[in-house]
This record gives C-alpha cells, sequence and structure tokens, in this order.
C-alpha cells in the first residue's frame, strides 16, 4: 500500500504536500465563540474533558484582533517550521459556526483578507451548522481552502451524555453526510479513552468512520484536565477509566489503524497538552514529533500498515 511521503499510514501533512505542493501551517485563532452546551441554550459547564486553555497558544486571544492573531502566528510558527510559507487560518476554540450568518462572514473574511492565508478551518459542533452556513462555507470554498472540523468525540450516545456533549452521535452522522452534499472537505474529531469504554468498544469507532464521508480523522488519547469536571470523575470513579502506557497506546492504535479505511487522511493519533494543565502525565513530557517516530517505528515493526484488515 502507497502513501504520500512513504509512510504506513495516509497522513494528513502528506496529502496537503501532495495536493498543494507545500505545507500549509495551521494558525490557531479565537473569534470569540461560544457554545450551546455553556451558555445555557443545551447545558452549561462544557464538555466535562473540556479547559480551552490548556490547548491555547498564547498568541490567540478573542481579545485582540483576528488579523494581529495571524500576524503573531505566524512569527511564532515561522520559527518552529522554516519552509511554512502559506497558512490557514484555524478557528478553534469552542464552537465557530455558532453565530448568525452576518457574524460568521466577517470574522472568516477578516481571516481569509490576510495575504499569507490560504484559507480556513472551522472547529465546531455537529448541531452548530445549517443549510444557510455550510452554503456560506462553500461560497467561500469557490476561492479558498475550506475544512470543516466537527467535534465527535464518541459513537456511543451514553459516553456523550456522560461528558456533557449535548448532541447525539445521530445528529453527528446527519451532519456530516449533509456536509459532503455541500462538496466541502470535512474532518472529525474522536477521544479514545472516555469513561465507561472498553478498547473493543474504542475499536468499533472504525466502522462508524469507514462508513461516513470524512476526508480526515483527528484522535486524542484522553487526558485528564485540571479543574475539569473529568477530573472529579476520575478521581471519584477512577476503575471507569482505561488507561494506556505509550507503548499499549501505539499498539491500540495501529490495531485500529489495520481496519480504517485507506483512504482516510489521518491528522492526529494522540494529543499534547502542556503539564501544567494536566492532573499527571503518565507518557513524560513527550512531543507530538516524537510520537509519530515511534508510531512508525512499531508500524515497521509489526510490517502492517493502514487498512491492512479492512474489508469493503
Amino acid at each position: 500500500m502507497h502513501f504520500p511521503q512513504n509512510r504506513r499510514y495516509n497522513s494528513f501533512v502528506g496529502y496537503f504536500k501532495e495536493k498543494y505542493g507545500s505545507r500549509l501551517q495551521k494558525i490557531v485563532v479565537d473569534a470569540g465563540f461560544t457554545c450551546p452546551n455553556r451558555d445555557g441554550t443545551i447545558s452549561t459547564g462544557g464538555c466535562t474533558f473540556c479547559n480551552n486553555d490548556a490547548f491555547h497558544p498564547s498568541y490567540s486571544t478573542s481579545e485582540k484582533a483576528i488579523i494581529d492573531q495571524l500576524n503573531e502566528g505566524i512569527v511564532f510558527h515561522q520559527k518552529r517550521y522554516r519552509n511554512a510559507s502559506n497558512y490557514l487560518a484555524y478557528f478553534q476554540s469552542y464552537s465557530n459556526t455558532y453565530a448568525s450568518l452576518d457574524i460568521l462572514e466577517n470574522r472568516y473574511s477578516q481571516a481569509i483578507s490576510h495575504p499569507l492565508v490560504a484559507g480556513i478551518v472551522i472547529g465546531t459542533r455537529p448541531d452548530c451548522i445549517d443549510n444557510d452556513k455550510l452554503s456560506l462555507l462553500k461560497d467561500i470554498a469557490k476561492e479558498k481552502i475550506v475544512i470543516v472540523e466537527y467535534g465527535v468525540e464518541s459513537i456511543y450516545n451514553h459516553t456523550l451524555k456522560r461528558i456533557n456533549r449535548g448532541h447525539t452521535i445521530e445528529c453527528a452522522i446527519e451532519t456530516i453526510n449533509k456536509t459532503a452534499e455541500y462538496g466541502l472537505d470535512q474532518g472529525a474529531h474522536f477521544i479514545f479513552g472516555l469513561p465507561g469504554e472498553s478498547k473493543e468498544q474504542m475499536l468499533n469507532y472504525a466502522q462508524l468512520i469507514n462508513n461516513l464521508p470524512l476526508n480526515s480523522v483527528k484522535f486524542h488519547q484522553l487526558q485528564i484536565v485540571k479543574n475539569t469536571p473529568i477530573e472529579e470523575e476520575y478521581n471519584k470513579k477512577h476503575e471507569d477509566f482505561i488507561e494506556m502506557s505509550l507503548d499499549e497506546y501505539i499498539d491500540f492504535f495501529i490495531d485500529f489503524l489495520e481496519i480504517l479505511k485507506p483512504e482516510i487522511h489521518i491528522e492526529r493519533f494522540a494529543g499534547e497538552v502542556p503539564p501544567r494543565f494536566v492532573n499527571k502525565t503518565p507518557w513524560g513530557k513527550i512531543r507530538n514529533v516524537e510520537l509519530i517516530r515511534l508510531l512508525e517505528k512499531r508500524l515497521e515493526e509489526r510490517d502492517t500498515f493502514q487498512g491492512a484488515r479492512f474489508s469493503r
């Protein structure tokens, strides 16, 4: 099986380099949105695992203008990735379609007006989009790259309820199918290790993902972030949480990759949260680039690849 950059899985970075000829670096933007499970529309308090500060770069705050966030983010990333010359404005914080069309159009337009911004990535919830918003994104996609990233997190409604997600898996499936009808690139986000789920149940995510019109998927291991409801739940019901060492997680993820459709691009298979935000760091202070190296090494050792056990 051939994948970009001679990897054993379908890397999202490799896909972008193959399609656009260069790396496209995401610049996180905080456009001042919130979520319906925070403002009382559905619930309050947000998802039990969420503390936005834990994955919020210092240059990205809603008090700054979007253009200023982009300029500071570009300077930040030019120091880390010297070969990055084009950027994607990543509307990441909270639900970035949760506003009126006028507000959305204004904030997206500010981002795509930047001369170095090739497009936008919109992180949102599957219950915060409709036909008018999809039409707006489709219009932008005629000139710029547009990717919609849906936070789905789990395929099980009992888990979604437990983490105060506020939407169902049926809602997510309907929204992802509707987004595909508009011809938009889209990805989804899932978390491995949510309370009450076994490894077998987590492996079942692949079957649903394989049947959805997704271009990419982002996976994170559950990290217990300080001062969140899930930290309190973890302390009280520790036995409900599956914890894997780094080696165990990599082998688990390879088992998952083997049954995942090879056409799906893997954007991330594990997450990084600054140590000061998490309850503990069972894997140590390991960076994402090292995680990727370990995954590729283990794939070679097992002589396997994404889709090795996938059947159409």
